[in-house]
């Protein structure tokens, strides 16, 4: 008598087959979906490959046809010798003709599906860049979300078969009709023999493939931190603190137990498989071989020619490999259906932060500036507000700058400006207008940010520097301009390549540069911008005090008439701006000039006097 237990496991079971069935089914709404992308990635590629494989599905017929004709014919000359062969020699043209034939079309479908797949491939992975840039700041710091954009990412490449299994899928279906039409004409029970002997691999081989499909998305956070590990275990950006730290064992350690747990589970369920599948296989093999005894009889019998024999068994064993890929094929065509859902959903999704239906004219230039009144924000996920009750105003012109300890929300305020994220309370407002009502990515464009953690792109110098204004790229004047403003000048100067040094060590011939140095490329695309309002958010620190003194001194007198946020934790720049916004716990505690400030002798006269006794 079974156990409670396994009575409960065994109807489980039977539930997760039957919607391993039903799942496969209604994944394969995606395939217009995903047709609608191919056709639209080349017209022309996708009409050949159709014409192309319509043309091969009447071959096997052929083939076999012209062979039961050969053999009868021989059998029949054996008998008569004197009789001219010149009609098997015929047949045997015919016979090398459809193969000859058949090969060439091979060669031609293969080539344009490749073709066509590396195309579908390309402009799939455009697609997902695209799409990845409208979406919101806040989605990027969500896990699910990276879980998905992970999913999506396997998409862009490991889908592109599914073009030729589809395809393959319709020819062979084609054949295979052509073919049933062909043995029905001497003996229907055929047919019925061959459904029953391939049945059950199709319906094993969806069960496992459903599977597959669900184990690999219930992993996807533990193989995220497959790749996490093995990038972090290997790359320029990592390799100091690995080593000065000696966190090599560490991680390699991690990577193999999480990996082990992985292949653990996986080879579980391929174990399962092939026990199954061998199983199901014997059985189809076993009604191919009584299939097989009874048109041998037949033959013996007399009721067949031996032509017919040839013609009967070629068929047999062609349609029951035919069905079997058929059916799994079809299995594996509804699993990489299951993971295009990934893609399509990912697709999808929306972002929060739009333009209105009708944005309003930027104002060019400033007239007023920018008012936060009663501003609040949380970062998705979390109950602690970042910054909340911020009402000041950065007036047109002027240079403000942010103090306060680490994680007093300075930051936060650089991206809710520039509608990086929208405010849970309260409003901002440029020259009298809520931002929100003004075109989001012209309201952008006029907004130059650096921040901290800025990109080392590893491109070219141009290129780093032009990134702050990419469609102006071309424009070399511009981007001299920029680097001598921001002083990259001089450090550019110093390459083997001027301008079109590679920056960084991840390609051929590139160099790398300190961190004050890419601290002044980086500078140099907010100039490129030539924004109405500037930001810079700790850019400096690795510049020593004296250079980042210059460094916004320099800024400063640069910046004459426009706006400007500063971020720093040296007092010596930020008594340079026109007014100091001093921030704790995400609230505004004090604003003025530094004299000001210092006469308050609060927080701010605090911060400063700490910092001036350490240089003391």
């Amino acid at each position: 008598m079974k156990k409670p237990k396994d009575i409960r496991k065994n109807t489980q079971d039977t539930e997760e087959n039957k919607n391993s069935i039903l799942e496969n089914l209604a994944a394969l709404k995606n395939l217009p979906k995903f047709f609608r992308l191919v056709w639209q990635t080349h017209k022309g590629f996708t009409v050949a490959t159709l014409i192309l494989r319509l043309l091969r599905t009447c071959l096997p017929l052929a083939t076999l046809y012209v062979g039961k004709l050969l053999i009868d014919e021989v059998i029949r000359l054996l008998s008569q010798p004197q009789q001219s062969w010149d009609k098997v020699w015929t047949l045997v043209a015919v016979e090398f003709g459809l193969a000859l034939f058949s090969e060439i079309l091979s060669r031609c479908i293969s080539l344009v599906e490749t073709l066509l797949g590396d195309l579908f491939s390309n402009a799939n992975s455009v697609q997902l860049m695209r799409h990845a840039a409208t979406l919101d700041l806040a989605m990027f710091e969500d896990a699910t979300f990276y879980d998905k954009l992970a999913r999506a990412r396997q998409q862009t490449v490991g889908r592109v078969t599914l073009i030729s299994q589809v395809l393959s899928q319709l020819q062979d279906i084609i054949t295979l009709t052509i073919l049933g039409i062909g043995l029905a004409f001497f003996n229907s029970w055929l047919l019925l023999i061959l459904i029953f002997a391939v049945l059950p691999t199709f319906f094993n081989e969806t069960y496992f493939n459903s599977s597959s499909y669900s184990l690999a998305k219930s992993w996807t956070p533990e193989r995220r931190e497959l790749d996490y590990l093995r990038y972090v275990g290997a790359s320029d950006q990592t390799a100091k603190e690995i080593k000065v730290f000696g966190l090599s064992g560490f991680l390699a350690d991690r990577f193999a137990v999480l990996a082990q747990k992985y292949y653990v589970a996986n080879r579980g369920l391929a174990v399962r498989r092939v026990i199954w599948s061998l199983f199901f296989s014997i059985l189809g093999s076993l009604g191919y071989y009584v299939a097989y005894i009874y048109i041998v009889w037949q033959t013996l019998a007399g009721k067949l020619s031996v032509g017919d024999l040839t013609f009967l068994a070629g068929s047999f064993s062609r349609m029951q490999d035919l069905l079997q890929g058929i059916l799994s094929r079809f299995s594996s065509i509804a699993q990489n259906a299951l993971y295009l859902q990934d893609l399509f959903d990912f697709l999808e999704m929306r972002p929060r932060i739009v333009s209105p239906p009708k944005p309003i004219a930027l104002p060019a230039p400033i007239q007023h500036g920018f008012v936060f009144e009663g501003v609040g924000f949380r970062y998705p996920n979390s109950d602690i507000w970042a910054v909340r009750h911020l009402s000041f105003t950065l007036q047109a012109g002027e240079k403000l700058a942010l103090v306060g300890e680490n994680g007093a929300g300075k930051t936060t305020i650089t991206k809710l400006i520039a509608r990086l994220y929208e405010p849970d309370e309260g409003r901002i407002l440029l020259d009298g207008k809520d931002i929100k009502s003004y075109h989001l990515d012209e309201y952008q464009r006029i907004i130059g940010i650096i921040f901290q953690d800025y990109i080392h792109f590893q491109m070219s110098a141009s290129l780093n520097i032009s990134t702050g204004k990419i469609w102006e790229k071309d424009n070399q004047a511009a981007i001299e301009l920029s680097a001598k403003r921001s002083l990259a000048d001089t450090v550019i100067a110093k390459l083997p390549k001027g301008y079109d040094q590679m920056l960084g060590k991840w390609f051929k011939e590139g160099t790398e540069l300190s961190g004050g140095e890419w601290q002044k490329i980086a500078l140099a695309r907010a100039y490129m911008r030539d924004a109405q309002l500037l930001v810079l958010d700790e850019p400096t620190a690795a510049l020593d005090a004296r250079a980042e003194y210059e460094v916004f001194r320099h800024f400063v007198e640069l910046t004459v008439g426009k706006s400007a946020i500063i971020i720093s934790h040296r007092f010596s720049t930020v008594r340079m701006a026109d007014r100091i916004l001093v921030l704790r716990k995400g609230e505004l505690q004090e604003i003025g000039s530094h004299e000001a400030l210092m006469a308050q002798n609060g927080l701010y006269a605090e911060l400063f006097n700490l910092q001036a006794d350490g240089y003391k």
